[in-house]
C-alpha cells in the first residue's frame, strides 16, 4: 500500500524515530536486567555528569541538524523517481553497497573520533561532552556536543551514502541499522544471545572500556568493526567478570600506560 511517503522522507526520519523506539526498549529492559549491567543503576545515575534531560535536549539538537542535512543531501542527490533502477538492485549489489558504507563510516568516524581525543582543544570544548555519559546508556549514543554530531556522525554518514551508491530506499534500511547498532553499543547491558555480540567484536562492553579513564586513549572504533584499532594500535582487549553483586565488569586484560 502507498502511502505516498517518499524514499527521501523516510530516509531522514525512520532513522530518528527507530533511535527513540530502540533506546526507549532498553530504557524498559534495564529495570528488569539488573544482573546483565556492565554498572550498576545507582552508578549510572550517580556519577554521570549530566542530567538525562539534557542528554535528550542535546540529542534532539543533533537529530534536528542531521535531519536538515539528509533533506538537502537528497535534494542534490535527485529524486526516489530518479533512482528506481537503484531500487531494484540485486541483493548482492545492496550487500556490496552496506559492506562500504560501513567500512567508509567505520573509517571516518575512527579518525575524527581520534582525533578529538588527541586535540586538547577539540576533546576540553567538544569531545568531553559526550564523555560526561562514564556509564553509557542507550539514549544517550548520540548526545554529543553539536560540532562533533555534525562532523563525526551526520558528514560521516553523508559520505557512506554517496560513496556507497546506495539509493534512498536502501538508506532507509542502512541508517536504521547503524542507529540501532550505535544505540546497542551504548546500552550498558550484557545480553545473552545479542545478535550484535554474535557477529560484532565492538559491542556494548567493548565501546564502554572507552568511556572508562583507562580505556580513554584505547578502543576508538564504532560503530561496526574494530579493525582500525588493531592495525593502529589502540585496541585494548578485555575480560568480563561478574561482579558479587550481580551484573558484569569489563577489565582491561593488562595493564596500560598513559601515552
Amino acid at each position: 500500500m502507498d502511502l505516498g511517503i517518499s524514499d527521501e522522507m523516510l530516509g531522514t526520519f525512520a532513522p530518528l524515530l527507530v533511535y527513540w523506539i530502540y533506546s526507549g526498549f532498553y530504557v524498559v529492559l534495564g529495570f528488569f536486567a539488573e544482573d546483565y549491567r556492565l554498572h550498576t543503576k545507582q552508578d549510572e545515575d550517580e556519577k554521570n555528569l549530566v542530567s538525562k534531560f539534557d542528554v535528550v535536549k542535546g540529542v534532539l539538537l543533533q537529530q534536528a541538524v542531521q535531519a536538515v542535512v539528509a533533506t538537502l543531501l537528497f535534494a542534490v542527490t535527485g529524486s526516489d523517481s530518479q533512482n528506481s533502477t537503484d531500487e531494484n538492485a540485486s541483493l548482492l549489489v545492496l550487500a556490496r553497497q552496506f559492506i562500504t558504507a560501513m567500512l567508509v563510516m567505520d573509517t571516518w568516524q575512527y579518525f575524527m573520533h581520534r582525533y578529538m581525543h588527541q586535540n586538547k582543544f577539540l576533546y576540553k570544548h567538544i569531545h568531553s561532552l559526550h564523555h560526561r555519559l562514564i556509564v553509557p546508556y542507550s539514549f544517550g549514543a548520540l548526545y554529543n556536543h553539536p560540532i562533533e554530531g555534525l562532523l563525526n556522525d551526520t558528514i560521516g554518514g553523508a559520505l557512506s551514502f554517496l560513496l556507497s551508491g546506495m539509493s534512498p530506499r536502501a538508506s532507509i534500511f542502512f541508517f536504521s541499522f547503524a542507529t540501532i547498532k550505535t544505540v546497542d553499543d551504548h546500552c550498558g547491558l550484557w545480553l545473552p544471545g545479542n545478535v550484535f555480540h554474535m557477529f560484532f567484536s565492538n559491542n556494548s562492553a567493548y565501546h564502554d572500556v572507552h568511556h572508562q579513564l583507562y580505556g580513554n586513549k584505547y578502543n576508538f572504533s564504532q560503530p561496526f568493526f574494530v579493525m582500525w584499532d588493531k592495525i593502529l594500535g589502540t585496541y585494548m582487549p578485555y575480560s568480563l567478570e561478574k561482579r558479587p553483586s550481580g551484573g558484569f565488569e569489563s577489565r582491561p586484560c593488562k595493564v596500560y600506560k598513559d601515552e
